[in-house]
């Protein structure tokens, strides 16, 4: 095994939290950060153009093209779970929307003991890396790192759901991102000028200069490496040959929901019985580790629609198809600048929940799922959401 260096921090992973890091680790130029990530450069187009997802999610080059087990409540169905790979991991391939959570969920996890969790608390953190179109205020800041802008293209049949929903007693709100966002809005969305602003563009590029911060793409971390229970380093794979690379602070595990566990389970922390089963020499008997995932997973209702514009009318047609491809080039507006979803809505299933527990995706498309073409036919797509799924 060669020997890759010494740093005060090596963080794994190059995704959005990885890029934050990085950035704010190797502001100090006495601190020497190693950055390591599995996939590459984004030097493709698609991880620009904002519409890009529809070709990128389902692409090996830029996803990770994870599936999960097959689930009896799902038919025996096997979902596809899709995730970035590439510098800016998953902010380079997903919606864009700019999104907190809601007061509450911060405040439920101080209370159970995270302190500095708090909604008051992280609130500042937003405000400091922001830089929204509209400003700094009460809830968005100015002159950050992290783009947000409004979306630069608007669909009459968004607007008619809008005003569907307002009947139903689901209000119009302006922002969703206050702390507490019941209602209908137009997504804000991570883009500077018509283009996808992942992580690496805000957080990491700019600071690639750096003498002191090391990227290395390409790399498949193969466990991390312990003194006892203290990490020392990790062991990685690249072009075919092995190195280690020492930590002398510490190492930072920002793999993703995904890659994390795995790195830990492999390096030995994790359910002491099943490592053991596999080979594995047990570090830390973790059974937690690997399990637990939850996610908002969608029911995606779609709509057949006549007389209203909609994607997949423009897509059809080659001249409008055309027209779109313009449109961008010279002004940077229109469809080929949408988020998947450009209006949502959050909403109680019942009066007895303290806030909103359901959220809904509005979109002026349809497909079977995304990675796959769009429906030949007019229609849109109100997708529905458990966030709090048990």
């Amino acid at each position: 095994m060669k020997d890759f260096g010494s740093y005060d921090y090596v963080i794994v992973g190059a995704g959005s939290a990885g890029c934050v890091l990085a950035n704010r680790l190797s502001a100090d130029p006495k601190t020497r950060v190693l950055l390591l990530e599995a996939g590459g450069k984004d030097d493709w187009i698609w991880f620009h153009i904002p519409a890009g997802y529809l070709f990128a999610i389902g692409d090996p080059r830029a996803d990770w093209m994870f599936t999960t087990a097959e689930e009896p409540g799902l038919g025996g169905r096997s979902l596809a779970y899709p995730r970035g790979k590439v510098i800016g991991g998953s902010s380079a391939i997903n919606a864009m929307i700019y999104m907190r959570g809601q007061a509450a969920d911060y405040d439920g996890w101080r209370q159970l003991g995270l302190q500095g969790w708090g909604w008051d608390d992280v609130l500042p953190a937003f405000l400091k890396h922001e830089d929204n179109i509209a400003g700094a205020g009460d809830f968005h800041g100015a002159g950050g790192e992290w783009r947000v802008e409004n979306p630069r293209v608007r669909w009459d049949v968004l607007d008619a759901l809008r005003d569907a929903a307002a009947e139903a007693g689901v209000p119009k709100i302006g922002d969703f991102n206050t702390g507490d966002n019941e209602g209908s809005a137009y997504f804000q969305v991570n883009q500077k000028a018509g283009r996808r602003w992942s992580a690496a563009r805000g957080f990491l590029k700019p600071v690639l200069h750096r003498p002191n911060l090391r990227l290395v793409t390409g790399v498949e971390v193969e466990k991390v490496r312990f003194d006892g229970t203290r990490a020392t380093g990790v062991a990685f794979w690249r072009d075919g040959e092995r190195f280690e690379a020492k930590a002398a602070g510490e190492v930072i595990l920002s793999a993703g929901a995904v890659g994390s566990p795995v790195i830990l389970q492999r390096s030995g922390v994790g359910d002491g019985a099943r490592l053991r089963g596999l080979g594995v020499p047990v570090v830390q008997d973790a059974p937690g580790v690997g399990e637990n995932l939850q996610d908002h997973l969608q029911i995606r209702p779609i709509f057949k629609v006549t007389g209203a514009a909609t994607l997949n009318t423009q897509y059809a047609n080659l001249i409008t198809r055309a027209g779109i491809g313009l449109e961008y080039l010279l002004r940077r507006t229109g469809p080929l600048t949408m988020a998947p979803s450009q209006v949502g809505a959050f909403a109680k299933s019942a009066p007895r929940y303290a806030t909103a527990n359901l959220e809904f995706h509005f979109q002026p498309l349809s497909l079977d799922k995304w990675g796959d073409g769009l429906h030949p036919f007019g229609a849109f797509t109100a997708s529905v959401c458990n966030l709090r799924p048990s």
